[in-house]
Protein backbone atom coordinates (compact mmCIF):
# COMPACT_ATOMS: atom_id res chain seq x y z
CA UNK A 1 0.00 0.00 0.00
CA UNK A 2 2.92 2.63 0.79
CA UNK A 3 3.54 2.26 -3.04
CA UNK A 4 0.76 3.47 -4.24
CA UNK A 5 0.98 6.86 -2.16
CA UNK A 6 1.44 9.33 -5.00
CA UNK A 7 4.49 11.63 -4.94
CA UNK A 8 6.35 9.36 -1.64
CA UNK A 9 9.65 8.04 -2.20
CA UNK A 10 10.11 4.11 -1.25
CA UNK A 11 13.03 3.14 -0.15
CA UNK A 12 13.68 -0.48 0.00
CA UNK A 13 16.10 0.10 3.13
CA UNK A 14 14.59 -1.45 5.90
CA UNK A 15 16.49 0.51 8.41
CA UNK A 16 15.58 4.22 6.46
CA UNK A 17 11.98 2.54 6.28
CA UNK A 18 12.13 2.66 10.16
CA UNK A 19 13.14 5.68 10.58
CA UNK A 20 10.97 7.63 8.22
CA UNK A 21 8.06 5.27 10.19
CA UNK A 22 8.70 7.19 13.12
CA UNK A 23 9.20 10.67 11.69
CA UNK A 24 5.96 11.25 10.27
CA UNK A 25 6.89 14.67 9.16
CA UNK A 26 10.17 13.93 6.87
CA UNK A 27 8.94 15.29 3.82
CA UNK A 28 11.99 14.44 2.40
CA UNK A 29 13.64 17.94 2.74
CA UNK A 30 15.33 18.02 6.11
CA UNK A 31 14.39 21.31 7.87
CA UNK A 32 14.86 22.76 11.19
CA UNK A 33 12.29 25.13 12.83
CA UNK A 34 12.92 28.72 12.74
CA UNK A 35 11.39 31.96 14.64
CA UNK A 36 11.30 35.49 13.43
CA UNK A 37 10.43 38.56 15.61
CA UNK A 38 10.38 42.15 14.49
CA UNK A 39 11.72 44.43 16.97
CA UNK A 40 11.05 47.56 15.63
CA UNK A 41 14.72 48.44 13.96
CA UNK A 42 15.83 45.24 13.25
CA UNK A 43 14.73 41.42 13.30
CA UNK A 44 15.64 38.56 15.45
CA UNK A 45 15.86 34.97 13.81
CA UNK A 46 16.30 31.98 16.03
CA UNK A 47 16.98 29.16 14.28
CA UNK A 48 16.49 25.75 16.26
CA UNK A 49 19.71 23.70 15.77
CA UNK A 50 20.66 21.47 18.81
CA UNK A 51 23.10 18.67 18.72
CA UNK A 52 25.14 21.12 16.15
CA UNK A 53 28.52 22.45 16.97
CA UNK A 54 29.22 25.91 15.72
CA UNK A 55 31.64 24.85 13.01
CA UNK A 56 29.01 22.55 11.71
CA UNK A 57 26.43 25.79 10.57
CA UNK A 58 27.44 27.70 8.02
CA UNK A 59 25.68 31.03 6.79
CA UNK A 60 25.54 32.75 3.14
CA UNK A 61 24.32 35.38 2.15
CA UNK A 62 23.71 36.41 -1.46
CA UNK A 63 21.50 38.46 -3.71
CA UNK A 64 19.69 39.45 -0.70
CA UNK A 65 18.78 35.56 0.04
CA UNK A 66 20.41 34.31 3.80
CA UNK A 67 21.13 30.76 3.68
CA UNK A 68 21.20 28.48 6.76
CA UNK A 69 22.97 25.35 6.61
CA UNK A 70 23.87 22.99 9.42
CA UNK A 71 25.70 19.21 8.53
CA UNK A 72 25.59 16.56 10.92
CA UNK A 73 27.89 13.79 11.12
CA UNK A 74 27.26 10.98 13.51
CA UNK A 75 29.15 7.49 13.65
CA UNK A 76 28.87 4.69 16.03
CA UNK A 77 30.74 1.76 16.83
CA UNK A 78 30.32 -2.00 19.00
CA UNK A 79 33.03 -4.65 18.51
CA UNK A 80 33.58 -7.56 20.29
CA UNK A 81 36.55 -8.94 22.52
CA UNK A 82 38.48 -9.55 19.14
CA UNK A 83 37.89 -6.32 17.38
CA UNK A 84 35.46 -7.76 14.90
CA UNK A 85 32.58 -5.63 14.26
CA UNK A 86 29.59 -6.36 16.24
CA UNK A 87 27.66 -3.31 14.62
CA UNK A 88 28.56 -0.22 13.01
CA UNK A 89 26.38 2.77 12.00
CA UNK A 90 27.11 6.43 10.52
CA UNK A 91 24.65 9.09 9.72
CA UNK A 92 25.52 12.03 7.59
CA UNK A 93 22.34 14.84 7.83
CA UNK A 94 22.60 18.38 5.93
CA UNK A 95 19.63 20.81 6.78
CA UNK A 96 19.27 23.57 5.14
CA UNK A 97 16.87 26.34 5.20
CA UNK A 98 16.54 30.13 2.89
CA UNK A 99 15.15 33.18 3.78
CA UNK A 100 14.66 36.43 2.02
CA UNK A 101 16.45 39.47 3.48
CA UNK A 102 15.36 42.18 1.44
CA UNK A 103 14.93 45.52 3.14
CA UNK A 104 17.99 43.84 5.62
CA UNK A 105 21.50 46.20 6.17
CA UNK A 106 23.68 43.26 5.35
CA UNK A 107 26.71 44.45 6.68
CA UNK A 108 24.83 44.84 10.25
CA UNK A 109 24.29 40.85 10.25
CA UNK A 110 25.33 39.94 13.57
CA UNK A 111 25.17 35.77 14.56
CA UNK A 112 25.71 33.94 17.66
CA UNK A 113 25.08 30.13 18.90
CA UNK A 114 24.59 29.33 22.37
CA UNK A 115 22.94 26.21 23.39
CA UNK A 116 21.33 24.79 20.47
CA UNK A 117 19.82 28.12 19.20
CA UNK A 118 21.32 30.16 16.01
CA UNK A 119 20.37 33.95 16.87
CA UNK A 120 20.62 35.83 13.77
CA UNK A 121 20.19 39.96 14.46
CA UNK A 122 19.17 41.59 10.93
CA UNK A 123 18.89 44.95 11.28
CA UNK A 124 16.38 47.01 8.38
CA UNK A 125 18.03 49.28 6.70
CA UNK A 126 17.36 52.94 6.99
CA UNK A 127 14.26 54.04 4.83
CA UNK A 128 16.12 56.42 2.02
CA UNK A 129 14.71 59.87 2.05
CA UNK A 130 14.51 60.94 -0.90
CA UNK A 131 17.68 64.39 -0.76
CA UNK A 132 15.62 67.93 -1.93
CA UNK A 133 17.83 70.82 -2.83
CA UNK A 134 16.85 74.18 -3.00
CA UNK A 135 16.27 75.66 -7.10
CA UNK A 136 17.46 79.49 -6.95
CA UNK A 137 15.37 82.17 -9.10
CA UNK A 138 17.46 84.22 -11.34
Amino acid sequence: MFGMIPFSRRDDNMFDFFDNFFNPSNTGTPTFRADIRDQGDKFLLEAELPGFDKEDIHLDLKDNILTIQAQHKESEEQKDENGTYIRRERRIGTFTRTFDVTGIDENGITAAYNNGILALTLPKQAPVVPASRQIAIH
